[in-house]
């Protein structure tokens, strides 16, 4: 089938789109964390000296607060609530609008090529943060979740730049080995299963802030990024929120891993050959899985359990980037020349 040059134009000018409503979301939403009427930078700023009132002692004397901060003093009134609040409704705005132009950058980018649009690197790329972000903006409408966005965002940008920049391939039809139904199946299943671990890798990451935060409470020697955690919720909450997103998505990757023996099978007459994407597919299921057994079998928690989930996410980005661009195997379709 000949590609669509409009169609792929079309969804290339979308990508420019996304990524700069994303990155203004991001910024937005690291304004309003870091400058909100609870924010580490409005704490700091709005400290009133004791003898401006004795009843607003330092902290570490054991005087009233209703929020305590590292630096031993006691916060008032933090800028502008109404104008902070602005900012993160303008993020999430700004997201929405995003996710609608990451849709139809995937969208259009079928319609140019005429089947799925994950068939290399960039396309995957683009089509797993979508899944991210989407995850994101589900758990924002069920859950007051907004303090994630910043978190969200900077490796969705990131890998979005990636994708536009060295992942690029131009819009092109598949090479025959995937030019089978089980790529809607077993490739979907795969991107799917990426984005929603993105957003656990996120989680993850903002636990072990907090969970530091927590153990230097009342430190006056608190650095970046350790500060960042005055405005998370509980590191148990996050722990809890992290399990949950990653027994979501594992599920999806095994029947995604079903499904690729299955197509393997069909083209290459064996279910399994120990090639190296088939092999690194394996490694992550099985880290995924120890995290998952030890963690609501063996009673893990906290940064034991965590460390497991940020070693699946590793090994899920290797798989995707090193394998495809530094192996070569039977699955060599990154699509970079």
């Amino acid at each position: 089938m000949p590609v669509d040059a409009g169609y792929a134009s079309l969804s290339d000018n979308l990508l420019v789109v996304t990524i700069m409503a994303y990155a203004v979301a991001m910024l937005l939403y690291a304004v309003e964390y870091a400058f909100g009427d609870r924010g580490r930078v409005a704490a700091a700023a709005a400290v009133v000296a004791p003898s401006e009132h004795a009843a607003r002692v330092l902290v570490g004397a054991g005087g009233p607060s209703s929020m305590s901060d590292p630096t031993g003093v006691v916060p008032t009134a933090a800028p502008s609530r109404r104008r902070m609040l602005a900012f993160g409704r303008m993020a999430v705005f700004l997201t929405v609008v995003g996710w609608a132009a990451h849709l139809g950058c995937l969208t259009f980018r079928g319609l140019a090529v005429g089947r799925a649009p994950w068939g290399n690197m960039y396309e995957f790329a683009v089509a797993a943060t979508l899944v991210a972000v989407t995850g994101y903006l589900v758990l924002l409408y069920r859950q007051p979740v907004r303090y994630l966005g910043a978190f969200v965002m900077v490796p969705v940008v990131l890998l979005l730049g990636l994708a536009g920049t060295v992942l690029y391939t131009r819009a092109a039809p598949l090479m025959p080995a995937l030019q089978s139904y089980w790529l809607w199946i077993h490739v979907s299943m795969i991107t799917l299963a990426c984005g929603i671990f993105l957003v656990g890798f996120s989680t993850s990451v903002l636990y072990l802030i907090r969970a530091r935060y927590e153990q230097r409470a009342g430190s006056a020697s608190m650095r970046f990024p350790t500060t960042l955690g005055a405005r998370l919720p509980a590191a148990d909450r996050l722990e809890q929120v992290t399990f949950r997103v990653i027994a979501l998505g594992f599920p999806i990757l095994t029947f995604a891993v079903i499904a690729g023996a299955i197509w393997a099978e069909a083209a290459w007459g064996r279910y399994w050959g120990w090639d190296p994407k088939e092999t690194w597919a394996f490694i992550t299921w099985v880290i995924y899985a120890a995290y998952l057994h030890a963690r609501s079998t063996a009673g893990w928690r906290g940064g034991r359990a965590i460390g497991i989930a940020l070693l699946g996410w590793a090994a899920m980005m290797f798989n995707l980037f090193g394998v495809n661009i530094l192996i070569s195997g039977l699955h060599s379709y990154a699509g970079l020349s």
